[in-house]
């Protein structure tokens, strides 16, 4: 785990120019704290489509995702049925996996219940932002943090969330700053999550 100099020569997380479609994503979302709860269903949605792929390869359909599902609307979602999966199961543009797409819809009933609850899914899923963390040498891919989230979003009938995706979530809703100190995006994501009024709080 390192930094790499762009071609802009500006240093990034490895990962961040690993792939052309990686350097908006990771120089302008991926850490920036999030508290739309549309984009956070998105994420956790999307995560769980990525499980045995590759985020790259759910980045690069995430505007097909997008459209099919209602900009990820989850009231919307949660409407839909067996018509719309048959459907979706024939739209070469996302992930056809029925597993996953019946996920996605029973999971939508679940954020309802959830946003219900908290008042938001911001107020919950900020619930788990670790204490005191500091800047980390050692990314790593689940902590207790996401365990308990995984935890608490499958006792509540979540499906296809346990707690190495429920970290990745948390990494780049800026739920925590994982960027290498060394990137300058950094210093950014830093800023942003110490102006940034956590939902709920």
């Amino acid at each position: 785990m390192e930094v790499v100099l762009g071609e802009d020569g500006r240093p990034r997380c490895w990962w961040g120019v690993s792939a052309p479609d990686y350097v908006a994503y990771h120089d302008d979302e991926w850490g920036f704290p999030v508290d739309d709860d549309h984009r956070l269903f998105e994420k956790l949605a999307l995560e769980g489509f990525q499980s045995g792929l590759s985020w790259l390869t759910i980045l690069r359909k995430r505007p097909r995702f997008r459209e099919v599902f209602h900009d990820f609307d989850y009231r919307r979602i949660a409407g839909m049925g067996e018509a719309d999966v048959e459907r979706l199961l024939q739209d070469a543009g996302i992930i056809r996996h029925r597993g996953k797409i019946e996920a996605t819809i029973s999971n939508a009933g679940r954020a309802i219940d959830l946003a219900e609850e908290h008042g938001s899914l911001g107020a919950f899923f900020w619930r788990f932002e670790p204490e005191g963390r500091g800047a980390v040498t050692d990314i790593p891919s689940v902590t207790p943090e996401s365990t308990a989230m995984a935890k608490e979003l499958k006792e509540r009938g979540f499906r296809f969330v346990g707690p190495t995706t429920a970290y990745a979530f948390m990494q780049a809703m800026g739920i925590v700053n994982d960027h290498l100190t060394e990137c300058f995006v950094y210093d950014e994501v830093a800023g942003a999550r110490r102006a940034f009024r956590r939902p709920g709080r």
